[in-house]
């Protein structure tokens, strides 16, 4: 059985007012509200499908200051999936997958399941760039200082009011507008949690003194207070995180004042900071969405969950969600869904964001200086040295534990594929158009009708420990098996009815 020919990256995509076999009663078949990673990767995704997109950024310029975010192993496997990661390797710094459980300091485990088993830190606007230009590259549109201000949705599809009196219409309307979203509130979705019981300053600055000094001081405190550091950030400055004395208004950044106060109250000095880049605060707010779907309207990222950042999962958590919904909706609308596929977006991406809303529950309680959390600590900290409950929370963390529950069979089934060799050089590079996939160690199997959704790569080589696996597009594996009409049962049940 001959294979299809893979390319590094996808085929361009036609403009919207190329020749579309589809009709469209509306002008858009997607609108987008935010275009942070969330957002930027969703539209990056619906136009690997030729779906119709427009993205609605209320901010007119990125963010002035620059806070570095950490891509954990899942989601650097996305990058690679879509040809991304090589443009993301050339702005961000490696690091060992380790320490990211309350900032508790333990090595990497060996042999960690994947090609990509480490962290990358890259500046915040650098990876939204990087993303916002892949969609427009793609042919999806990004209109900066619109902000939506109301909506109503129908049969057909939704009516976007923005805040300037504008009208506009699309078949789906989805909000990736952050934890204050605007789409999430005008749908009337709960968004039921904890509000913030502690607060913490961070920001950008210069200091007064030695570098010596300032080092001993952060190893000192940093002994029981893991809310607490300064760090060289180059150019002079330093990152300073610091407790705030309370928890105060969001909507006010905080002062050089209050970061002196708390530096002087925690660490006994100031360090003489000065020069300010930037100043912000963060609360350790935990919430999430009743629902992700009402109609033809869905939320994605900041916009259905929030919680601390212990960890640094919120930015990949959201990048996740986008990479599972793209493809489903996109089957929507093109009419080859199979019922209910849509709703497995909230089945599948609910369960994973209430996991990490705990496990930054948990670890917000371990950052605490009280002596009960402390002696909790301590006992974590001990048990760490076990190899198999490090792994099991570094894997956490890296979000490569997961599993989607697609009924009984092996345990493979429902969990991603780590990118193992394959004839045609990696898997990964098999994925980037966003398709499905069977990879067929029997050379027998064959896609058949649904040839226009997935691809086929026959190569009994390949490192697999069973002979044939159908891969979603987003690199979960649907079905394990040998047998054609076991095959066409899960193609039709992921990939709808075959085409002629």
């Amino acid at each position: 059985m001959n294979s299809p020919q893979f390319t590094a990256e996808p085929s361009p995509s036609p403009s919207p007012s190329d020749a579309d076999p589809y009709p469209h009663p509306v002008p858009y078949d997607v609108i987008i509200a935010g275009c942070g990673p969330t957002g930027a990767m969703l539209a990056a995704e619906l136009r690997l499908h030729d779906v119709r997109v427009l993205v609605l950024e209320k901010e007119t310029e990125p963010a002035p200051f620059v806070r570095i975010v950490g891509l954990h192993i899942r989601s650097l496997e996305l990058m690679a999936m879509r040809g991304l990661l090589d443009r993301v390797l050339e702005h961000g710094r490696r690091r060992p997958a380790a320490g990211f459980f309350a900032g508790i300091s333990k090595p990497a485990p060996e042999g960690l399941d994947s090609a990509h088993a480490y962290l990358l830190g890259i500046p915040h606007p650098v990876i939204v760039r990087l993303l916002e230009e892949r969609a427009v590259q793609l042919g999806a549109q990004v209109r900066r200082g619109c902000a939506v201000a109301g909506f109503e949705q129908d049969d057909e599809g939704v009516t976007v009011d923005l805040a300037d009196g504008e009208q506009l219409r699309a078949r789906y309307l989805v909000g990736c507008d952050g934890g204050r979203s605007a789409v999430r509130k005008l749908l009337g979705v709960g968004f039921p949690g904890e509000p913030s019981r502690t607060e913490t300053l961070m920001g950008e600055m210069e200091v007064g003194v030695p570098q010596e000094e300032v080092a001993a001081k952060v190893a000192e405190i940093g002994e029981t207070n893991k809310r607490f550091w300064l760090r060289p950030f180059g150019g002079g400055a330093y990152s300073v995180v610091v407790p705030a004395a309370g928890v105060g208004d969001r909507a006010e950044p905080p002062t050089l004042q209050d970061f002196k106060q708390q530096l002087r109250a925690i660490a006994g000095t100031d360090f003489g900071v000065h020069s300010p880049r930037w100043l912000s605060r963060f609360g350790d707010a935990t919430r999430l969405a009743e629902r992700y779907r009402v109609g033809r309207v869905l939320l994605a990222g900041d916009a259905a969950h929030i919680h601390p950042p212990t960890g640094g999962q919120g930015l990949n958590l959201g990048v996740q969600d986008a990479f599972n919904l793209g493809w489903k909706l996109a089957a929507q609308i093109r009419s080859w869904a199979p019922e209910a596929l849509l709703d497995t977006y909230q089945t599948e991406r609910r369960p994973v964001a209430e996991d990490v809303l705990d496990n930054t529950r948990a670890q917000m309680e371990l950052h605490s200086t009280e002596p009960g959390p402390q002696a909790l600590r301590r006992l974590l900290t001990e048990l760490m040295d076990i190899d198999e409950v490090n792994r099991r929370l570094i894997e956490k963390i890296a979000a490569i534990d997961i599993r989607y529950d697609f009924g009984d069979g092996p345990d493979l089934l429902g969990r991603r594929l780590r990118d193992i060799d394959v004839e045609q050089g990696h898997l990964y590079g098999l994925l980037h158009r966003g398709r499905g996939l069977l990879l067929d160690r029997t050379a027998r199997l064959t896609v058949g009708g649904w040839s226009d959704r997935v691809d086929q790569l026959a190569d009994p080589t390949a490192v697999l420990d069973v002979p044939c696996v159908l891969l979603r597009p987003d690199g979960h594996v649907a079905w394990i098996g040998d047998d054609q009409q076991d095959l066409d049962d899960h193609l039709s049940r992921w990939f709808g009815e075959p085409a002629g």
